[in-house]
């Protein structure tokens, strides 16, 4: 037998945007009530029991005793692998958390480096010139700027200049997976223009616009001033390599 219901759903409107890392937008609590019909189907009667039969459960399926349906028990399967632990929370800052290690999904890098995001990669990369430094989920080299200060943190490089060395972003609510780094010393420092911007032991860190590769480190020594950064958030060697050939 078929019986018609009708439901009454109330819908919640979120907030557009976000201004700020350390300011999260209220969110909008507009409602609109919508009438949704469903269709319900009464459960059938259980079947007649005759007499001298054992009484029938419900939902009842084959005995303990007899085959399963859905194949040999875990018991008689080899045992499993163990699971690769998920990263765990090792910090929060306000209404942005950093993860204890990389993130065991795919991210996708915005292909902007102006572009902000709400989760970002950091990882430890090996190069023969200059040695470990870090890269963005996309392998794109991230820099430190000898003008900055990292107690307390400070960008420096603010106007022209952060449109040659564009600030590594990270929007609100955020996710910082470190790889090969420290979780304890990722963080983020809000900028003068309201924007966040993501720092290791305090140092803002930044791209080069003339960075045109993952793995290019043009950046290297500019002005003697901007250096890869190394995982504890100081500078890489001094050596510079620009231009990279």
């Amino acid at each position: 037998m078929n019986r018609r219901i009708t439901l009454t759903v109330a819908l919640v409107g979120l907030g557009a945007g976000l201004a700020a890392c350390s300011h999260p937008a209220a969110a909008s609590h507009q409602t609109a009530e919508i009438t949704v019909p469903v269709a319900a189907t009464a459960a059938a009667p259980p079947p007649a029991q005759g007499p001298g039969e054992p009484p029938v459960l419900a939902g009842a399926g084959p005995s303990a005793s007899g085959p399963s349906a859905s194949g040999p028990s875990a018991a008689d399967s080899p045992a499993a692998a163990d699971p690769v632990p998920s990263p765990t929370v090792a910090k929060t800052q306000k209404w942005v958390k950093i993860y204890s290690g990389q993130s065991k999904t795919n991210i996708t890098p915005p292909k902007s480096r102006t572009t902000g995001s709400h989760t970002v990669e950091l990882d430890a990369t090996e190069n023969p010139q200059i040695g470990t430094y870090l890269a963005d989920g996309a392998g794109r080299t991230l820099y430190v700027f000898d003008n900055d200060t990292a107690r307390p943190p400070k960008s420096n490089c603010n106007g022209d200049c952060a449109k040659a060395w564009p600030p590594l972003l990270i929007k609100s609510p955020g996710k910082i997976y470190p790889k090969g780094v420290d979780p304890k010393i990722v963080g983020y420092v809000e900028r003068a223009d309201g924007h966040c911007q993501v720092t290791v032991n305090g140092h803002p860190v930044y791209y080069f616009i003339a960075d045109a590769k993952p793995g290019d480190i043009n950046g290297q020594g500019v002005n003697g001033k901007w250096f890869a950064v190394a995982p504890n958030g100081g500078r890489t060697t001094n050596v510079p390599v620009f231009p990279n050939k």
